[in-house]
């Protein structure tokens, strides 16, 4: 597994990571077992960044990923992200303050077992949060407090991950980038790259649709957030197939699946090309612990060739740009 630095984290860490979103909620049932073999089955191969948040599963996630924590001891070599802001009910700019980060922070803490957290990232917060600054003079405060090591943020946009841009100590930038989503190659990874920024890749494969598994008859289970938000009902639109609709996603996948190397599944082409751009670490999901497995041997694979790759820019120009470019 290669691994990578920028200045502003202050560790190395894996190429690939893995998200435990569906470790906790909206991806169908969760089986703590389950969950456990596939952070282990990750760590193993080489895997060192875990993303969490505190509403996944209403901190069931974060259980695992403490849980998971407590079991090794390689644990100091790990590096968890997790995630807040999103606990805010109703979720508005005046809940965003000093004292809703820390016992955020502190419920995150006991959650994870840490009496310090690595890295703790806005959770998509409303975009007036961003724009204030004394949010960041509170998460400043939990790092003087112990509390925090570093602080990030989770975006929609690439309009709000330049606002955090502006901000000297931000430590990173957790943003959807995949094949169906170049908007933030033109926009953020340069001025990123530039601060010392790490870019944290979430969604790498549109919600699975770059599996190259589905067609226009897959359904998802009700409690499956490929269910219940593709229309943005639950949270933003973007989340669910990076907001491409299902139907021109499995059309334009399958294109993109034509283009898979001998030996390589269409999941690693897609991850391999969002670190092979610029990210820092890409965090995609797994259900089984084959998949994280899986998804961790990207971080071994070659580049992709320059006419694999305009082919992969041409799909995008063709079938999705005109759905979600200009949006996010």
């Amino acid at each position: 597994m290669r691994r990578t630095s920028v200045s502003r984290l202050g560790r190395e860490v894996s190429v690939i990571g893995l998200g435990c979103w569906q470790l906790g909620s909206d991806w169908g049932d969760v089986d703590p077992g389950r969950s456990q073999e596939i952070l282990h089955a990750a760590a193993d191969a080489g895997t060192t960044f875990f993303d969490t948040a505190d509403v996944y599963g209403d901190g069931l996630s974060e259980r695992a990923v403490g849980e998971f924590l407590a079991a090794r001891t390689d644990a100091a070599s790990f590096t968890v992200a997790t995630k807040m802001g999103r606990r805010a009910q109703p979720h508005v700019p005046s809940a965003y303050t000093l004292d809703a980060f820390r016992a955020w922070t502190d419920r995150s803490r006991a959650n994870l077992g840490m009496d310090t957290l690595d890295l703790v990232q806005l959770h998509c917060p409303p975009p007036a949060v961003l724009h204030d600054g004394a949010t960041y003079d509170a998460l400043r405060t939990l790092v003087d407090e112990g509390a925090i090591r570093r602080w990030g943020v989770s975006v929609e946009t690439c309009d709000e991950a330049l606002r955090a841009l502006e901000e000297p100590d931000v430590a990173s930038i957790q943003i959807i980038l995949n094949v169906f989503r170049r908007k933030p190659l033109e926009a953020v990874l340069g001025r990123a790259a530039a601060t010392g920024t790490a870019i944290i890749a979430r969604v790498p494969l549109a919600s699975g649709l770059l599996s190259g598994r589905y067609d226009e008859t897959t359904t998802f289970a009700p409690n499956d957030h490929r269910s219940f938000n593709r229309a943005g009902a639950a949270f933003d639109v973007g989340e669910t197939f990076a907001g491409v609709p299902f139907e021109v996603g499995v059309h334009a996948a399958r294109q993109v699946a034509t283009l898979t190397p001998d030996g390589w599944s269409t999941a690693q082409l897609a991850l391999r090309w969002v670190e092979q751009n610029g990210a820092t670490t890409v965090i995609p999901g797994a259900r089984t612990p084959e998949q994280a497995r899986d998804n961790a041997a990207v971080g071994d694979l070659p580049p992709l060739d320059e006419s694999t790759l305009d082919e992969l820019a041409q799909i995008y120009d063709r079938e999705i740009r005109a759905h979600v470019h200009e949006r996010w």
